[in-house]
């Protein structure tokens, strides 16, 4: 999905308050930028092919062996490997990100008979959880699942992990430094997978995929635990309550700290272009999701105050239109 997504401000100049993309916005990168501006011989040199010291890392955090862990520019690349390795019929629910659908139908089914399950969890753009029990019961229903795991600090319900995939045999964990440690420019994800599902992924790597910088950030990052995102979940409940309260906009349950929402009447385009240009808010137009409206949008909690200004600029809106 090249266009339509979330934290496209490069559209809108001047944009103050961003809940259009669902990371945590109030994360320093002082840190981190300090240690890569202390490192500028990575820039001279190639990196690794491969960026085998950061799964080696990764794979020490989970107690898992290397073998199953594949460092990816970004979660987005891990998708179109998974695509490509394993061309099976796909089974996607909706409404859902859209990259899971796009990199399917980027490479042939070429085995008719068994079945692949794609899903977000907590999925986007609806912030819902699939639980561990029913987690478990889709292992045993398809042929192979892929999970897509990046939002899994944006919840407190409990997810699948490492080593339990790796048990199952047949799922494959999708995982983002974007979302954890708030970095989206930087294009860091892995895979963890079982073995040999790895290694069938594996060689579909381009090399030099990952850059110098991105994997020693990533070294960085994974030593530094106060690095990770702090969402403020019951900030987020309350800004769901809020969000309810007003005339004709509805929001759906949610289980992280974005939530799905529709106004009656109005369209979503309408509403990000009078808030990005009137009040310097973006929000993400959702209509794009497949099965979803031109009245959804979607937002992503941040502090109190911005909520607070959130919610009195969309008030203001209905007001104007009802005029």
């Amino acid at each position: 999905m090249i266009e339509g997504h979330g934290d496209d401000a490069y559209r809108y100049p001047g944009i103050r308050s961003d809940f259009s993309s669902n990371i945590c916005s109030t994360t320093s990168h002082r840190t981190l930028m300090a240690h890569l501006a202390a490192h500028p011989d990575l820039l001279a040199h190639y990196p690794e092919p491969e960026a085998w010291s950061l799964e080696r890392l990764i794979a020490e955090h989970y107690d898992i062996d290397p073998a199953s862990v594949i460092v990816t520019n970004g979660a987005t690349e891990a998708i179109y490997l998974i695509a490509q390795t394993f061309r099976l019929m796909r089974h996607i629910g909706i409404p859902t990100f859209q990259e899971y659908d796009d990199a399917c139908q980027m490479f042939k089914v070429t085995d008719d008979d068994r079945k692949m399950l794609w899903f977000c969890n907590p999925n986007n753009p609806t912030g819902r959880v699939v639980d561990s029990m029913r987690q478990k019961r889709i292992a045993k229903e398809y042929d192979m699942v892929v999970i897509d795991q990046s939002y899994e600090r944006y919840t407190r319900q409990g997810l699948m992990a490492p080593r339990t995939a790796i048990r199952h045999g047949n799922v494959v964990l999708i995982y983002s430094f974007t979302k954890t440690y708030c970095v989206p420019g930087l294009r860091l994800g892995y895979i963890v997978a079982q073995q040999n599902l790895a290694a069938a992924i594996r060689q579909y790597l381009r090399p030099w995929s990952v850059s110098a910088l991105a994997i020693e950030a990533g070294k960085f990052l994974l030593q530094h635990d106060e690095l990770i995102c702090q969402p403020d979940f019951s900030e987020a409940r309350r800004l769901h309550e809020l969000l309810s309260r007003l005339p004709g906009v509805s929001v759906e349950p949610t289980h992280a700290t974005f939530m799905l929402a529709r106004i009656e009447g109005y369209t979503a385009a309408d509403l990000k272009d009078y808030l990005a240009h009137e009040h310097k808010m973006l929000i993400r137009d959702a209509s794009n999701f497949r099965g979803l409206t031109p009245q959804h949008f979607r937002v992503a909690s941040q502090t109190p105050a911005e909520n607070d200004a959130l919610v009195a600029a969309i008030k203001e809106y209905i007001e104007h239109r009802t005029q």
